[in-house]
């Protein structure tokens, strides 16, 4: 599990308000810099946004396009998309269930 910590650190962004972006359905970085003002220019962002975007569940590390595929064949509840990808299923673990959630909402 990621922990909070600051990734834009000219704008002051840290990984909570990054994930609560996404899970209000934010998956690019135009999308992030509209919706949490990341500068895209600072060493953080340059070396953090893409792997934070792409994945899902940091426990597991399943990524986004693991959970999207999962939803494509058919899982259509958090619970179906956790059976068949492990996302949110270790210990400490299901910080990313809000996550799946909007995924599987918006469908991508």
């Amino acid at each position: 599990m990621a922990g909070n910590r600051m990734i834009c650190i000219t704008n002051s962004v840290d990984y909570s308000t990054i994930r609560k972006a996404m899970c209000e359905g934010t998956r690019t970085v135009e999308e992030l810099v509209k919706k949490t003002g990341v500068c895209t220019t600072c060493e953080g962002c340059k070396s953090e946004l893409a792997q934070i975007l792409s994945s899902v569940c940091g426990c597991k590390k399943i990524s986004l396009k693991t959970v999207i595929d999962s939803v494509k064949n058919g899982a259509d509840t958090v619970e179906k998309v956790s059976e068949a990808t492990g996302a949110g299923t270790g210990e400490n673990c299901g910080r990313c269930k809000s996550l799946i959630a909007n995924i599987i909402e918006l469908g991508r």
